[in-house]
């Protein structure tokens, strides 16, 4: 074969064809559905969801008084039945529809837009739909710790709808939706911002705004049940794996890092927190111990994937120790009634574990996002607390305001709160007492 016939027309036509081919593969395969991220992906939801029920409903439910659990826990169903579905009709498209910087659109209004042949990346979007699906249903159930056995039935289904919609969606867009926060770098892998600063800032203002439970202070306001709050704090240690591995929504290894991760942050926070206490007050107690699997638990969700293991050992033991310090010595000094901790917990620990991705920031990480240096990094997280640290309270607040114009007084009355919620709101005792 002479060289001459080589470059007939024809076969230009085959080898452009061929390069075609190559450069197209990676696209395509990144399109095709892999049935183990798939399986993994219906896990972690499942496991989210059992996050606010039962794991929720029983961590809060055994810290209030007896009185007032069966509020909690229809106040966690009922934040699974309306997120729920406003997730599917609206939320969803404003977290991830196109829109701009700070919002998405209604461009995917009642998931017009799919079918089950829809892929999300290498996962059918309905299951993509369905994972952030939980975490816009427990994101507002985690507020009303805040606010426990004083809020109205009525109010608390409008205040979490409005929220869900005004405070939740926006933040969710703008860090994984393509909005402004996401683009700068910053690192918010599982929710530190979206999830556990914006509720726990929010909760706070809806606390104060409500004002302390009647004889906060004077009376006697112990948990009810703590092994309901063991229980529940070890079902959502159990959840968080597909809260924070899942939200690498693929079966590989990032996944393992952040499945490690989380399990070494949590068991790091307690011993830090069981030290503490024990050094301080002489004895540690289980409350303690719960209380600080969650703090570090919150506090390696956005950075499970961006430090090491070793790296999640000082964010456990600095979410200890931070978290403690805001609900045992500042909160008691500045009297607000946060009745389970939620801010001390969620929004400080959230905060610590925003900047603390920047600070353990691992070299791996470094370079698979081409992130400079670890400084330059810090100021990009502080960007992003920053900005979630004032949006989410301010915008919380406005909506408490627009709702007692509305609705009148958003709190029950003394003789309901004196009851109970469970008789005065729901007309049922968990224990057949009002006790």
């Amino acid at each position: 074969m002479s060289t001459r016939r080589l470059h007939h027309p024809a076969w230009l036509t085959l080898l452009a064809a061929l390069v075609a081919l190559v450069q197209a593969a990676p696209a395509a395969a990144e399109d095709q559905l892999s049935a183990g991220d798939t399986a993994w992906m219906l896990t972690s939801t499942a496991l989210v969801l059992m996050m606010t029920l039962p794991g929720l409903a029983l961590f809060y439910g055994g810290l209030v008084r007896g009185k007032n659990v069966l509020s909690v826990f229809m106040q966690c169903l009922i934040s699974a039945g309306l997120a729920g579905v406003l997730w599917v009709v609206v939320g969803y498209s404003l977290a991830f529809g196109e829109g701009n910087a700070l919002i998405g659109d209604f461009s995917m209004l009642m998931l017009s837009h799919a079918t089950p042949e829809t892929i999300s990346g290498t996962i059918p979007e309905y299951v993509f739909v369905m994972f952030q699906g939980m975490f816009a249903i427990i994101t507002p159930a985690l507020m009303l710790g805040a606010f426990a056995e004083r809020m109205r039935f009525s109010a608390y289904l409008v205040f979490i709808a409005i929220w869900l919609l005004v405070v939740y969606a926006p933040l969710a867009h703008m860090v994984w939706g393509g909005g402004w926060i996401g683009e700068s770098g910053a690192i918010d892998f599982a929710g530190g911002l979206v999830v556990h600063m914006s509720s726990g800032f929010s909760a706070l203002v809806a606390a104060i705004y409500l004002g302390k439970r009647r004889g906060f202070g004077k009376e006697q306001m112990a948990p009810h049940n703590l092994p309901f709050a063991v229980i529940g704090a070890a079902l959502l240690w159990v959840g968080w794996f597909g809260f924070n591995a899942g939200s690498e929504l693929a079966a590989d290894g990032i996944a393992g890092l952040a499945f490690i991760n989380t399990n070494t942050a949590a068991a790091s926070a307690i011993l830090v927190w069981v030290a503490i206490e024990w050094f301080q007050h002489g004895k540690p107690t289980v409350l303690g111990g719960a209380t600080a699997a969650v703090a570090g638990l919150v506090a390696i969700t956005p950075a499970c994937a961006a430090v090491s293991p070793a790296g999640a050992i000082g964010v456990g033991a600095g979410s200890a120790v931070i978290c403690y310090v805001a609900v045992m010595l500042l909160k008691p000094r500045l009297g607000y009634d946060d009745s389970l901790d939620v801010f001390g917990v969620h929004g400080i620990g959230g905060t610590w574990g925003a900047i603390a991705a920047a600070l353990f920031l691992s070299d791996y990480a470094m370079e698979a996002g081409e992130i400079a240096s670890r400084g330059g990094q810090l100021l990009i997280q502080l960007e992003g607390v920053a900005f979630t640290a004032v949006f989410a309270p301010l915008a919380t607040l406005a909506i408490l305001f627009a709702m007692k114009m509305v609705m009148g007084d958003l709190r029950v009355d003394e003789e309901s709160e004196a009851t109970g919620l469970d008789l005065a709101e729901h007309s049922e005792t968990a224990y057949g007492l009002g006790e």
